[in-house]
């Protein structure tokens, strides 16, 4: 069981992955030109309407510290990031609602952010199996 939890967990922090990519990338639409990639970088780290996405790139970092531990993460701990992630996202009741209110704004402007939600969604359901 160890190995399929590493495994859960390993799909879900890639999911995420793709998910904060095209988060950024809808947010620095909305925001307009930059310029050059370094320009961007210090915009998404430093700037206030990009603020929102820290909250889960944290959550990624903690998914992936967990990872880098030697041992397989337990059936509790992928429920506490199942319950953590659904109360940015959903359906949870929202622990961020700025994130909560910008996030749905995200998925109703973008197609392929959309498709990748739905992604992160089937990998917290494996995770919900897990947990059960």
């Amino acid at each position: 069981m160890s190995d399929t939890n590493r495994a859960d967990l390993r799909q879900l922090s890639s999911d995420l992955r793709k998910l904060h990519k095209l988060l950024i990338e809808c947010q620095s639409r909305v925001f307009g030109a930059v310029g050059t990639p370094f320009d961007h970088l210090q915009l998404v780290t430093n700037h206030p309407d990009f603020a929102w996405l820290r909250m889960l790139s944290e959550f990624m970092v903690e998914v992936d510290e967990r990872l880098d531990e030697e041992a397989a993460p337990t059936d509790q701990e992928l429920g506490a990031f199942k319950a953590t992630l659904e109360q940015l996202i959903g359906p949870a009741p929202a622990s961020r609602p700025e994130f909560r209110e910008k996030y749905l704004a995200a998925l109703h402007d973008s197609p392929e952010l959309t498709i990748q939600h739905g992604a992160v969604r089937l990998a917290l359901g494996r995770l919900e199996r897990r947990a059960a």
